[in-house]
């Protein structure tokens, strides 16, 4: 069987999933979730023509003053009478701007003595200085969030603005991670002789719940059929996302477990370093990914396909991982037939690739922020030549991984 590449492979995991039904959430629960309908507004901002600053409100045509100053307008109690010719009232921030005026001179261009008020400067440069207009922001009937947008905290203000309390959002995907193999201990176990510590579970549940997903740590689960079978068929779930297990060895049991449960397998090899043994199909109603015991292969296959199935179903209709361009730091050998991805620290600009790349290697991959992109049969480049990029952690000027 030859093997997948990449893109092909993310297109298939990503057949068929959408948005996930929608549930509605207050506005103070809804931070970092999608919209699931376009949000139009209720109510139109500002409600009123508004002040900008504080001064005095006037008609243009007394520009020039002096003015009887007639009465006063704040914020939340406006001045019922009307600006009349050779009139103003005092207005601040905010305030509705009272009928008959049409201009505000700014406070620090007028002196006030008694109940009258003169020019001290050149004065309003306009028509309707200071003032900011009914609807300035948005009328009643916008569109101020679309389908899909991530709710951010301006969006958020804005929906509140807008006249929305609450705002519906796809629900999150429900996922469950287990890890596979008789060697397994959990963490904070000592190990045996023969045993290690299962770190991936931990790995992949933190970054599935960080892309939003509502994740189940489901354990370790030995090298047998009966306790794999259990544990697969029990899982009420969008998402199964099993690790180790899914190659042809004697004990590589998810593939002809998850068979003999009637399960659809998509795919089982994909041509990528590292990870090329992952397995897509579909059990019931629910997903399943199988992901390589290793931990660097776990989390790369996590990066490339389980990430972009959380953000399509929570409503991402952009949800594979983003590139971005790199000059190298150091120089990298030509590539094979498989699509490399390599860790990499990624400092102004500058990528460099770590100078070891083993499956295995943790520590390699917590200190690195970004994965270094490969093509097939790319020839040797060179120190600051440009790479393709995938950010792992924050970098300033690029787009978030989970965004």
């Amino acid at each position: 069987m030859s093997l997948l590449s990449v893109a092909d492979a993310q297109a298939r995991v990503l057949a068929g999933i959408a948005a996930l039904e929608a549930e509605i959430l207050p506005l103070a629960q809804a931070a970092g979730r999608r919209a699931a309908a376009d949000m139009p507004a209720t109510l139109t901002q500002p409600p009123f023509a508004a002040s900008a600053m504080d001064g005095y409100a006037i008609r243009w045509a007394d520009r020039a003053g002096p003015w009887a100053v007639t009465g006063e307008a704040a914020a939340g109690r406006g001045f019922a009478g009307v600006v009349g010719p050779g009139e103003a009232a005092r207005i601040f921030t905010g305030a509705p701007v009272p009928g008959g005026a049409d201009t505000v001179v700014v406070q620090e261009e007028v002196a006030a003595d008694g109940g009258t008020a003169h020019l001290t400067a050149d004065g309003p440069p306009r028509l309707g200085a200071h003032i900011r207009p009914r609807g300035l922001d948005f009328a009643a009937g916008d569109l101020v969030v679309r389908a899909g947008e991530p709710l951010t905290p301006a969006r958020l203000g804005l929906l509140a603005a807008a006249g929305h309390g609450a705002v519906a959002v796809p629900r999150r995907p429900r996922v469950t991670v287990l890890a596979t193999g008789d060697e397994l201990v959990l963490p904070g176990t000592a190990p045996g002789p023969d045993a290690i510590v299962s770190s991936v579970g931990v790995m992949l549940t933190a970054l599935f719940a960080a892309a939003g997903a509502d994740v189940t740590d489901g354990g370790i689960v030995p090298d047998d059929r009966a306790a794999l079978a259990a544990a697969l068929s029990g899982a009420r779930v969008d998402l199964i996302v099993t690790v180790g297990g899914a190659s042809v060895g004697d004990h590589d049991l998810v593939r002809p477990v998850l068979e003999g449960l009637g399960a659809a397998i998509d795919f089982w090899r994909i041509a990528m370093r590292p990870g090329k043994p992952m397995l897509s199909g579909r059990l019931g109603a629910a997903r399943v990914v199988g992901l390589p015991g290793n931990p660097v292969s776990a989390f790369v296959g996590a990066t490339l396909f389980v990430l972009p199935m959380l953000r399509a179903w929570a409503g991402d209709t952009d949800p594979l991982p983003r590139l971005f361009t790199a000059r190298l730091g150091a120089p990298l050998p030509a590539n094979d037939r498989r699509q490399g991805y390599l860790r990499a620290r990624l400092d102004h600009g500058i990528v460099t690739p770590a100078p070891r790349q083993d499956s295995s290697m943790l520590r390699t991959l917590a200190d690195s922020n970004a994965l270094i992109v490969r093509a097939p049969l790319v020839p040797a480049s060179e120190t600051d030549a440009t790479v393709d990029c995938i950010a792992l952690d924050f970098v300033p000027g690029v787009a978030h991984t989970f965004l």
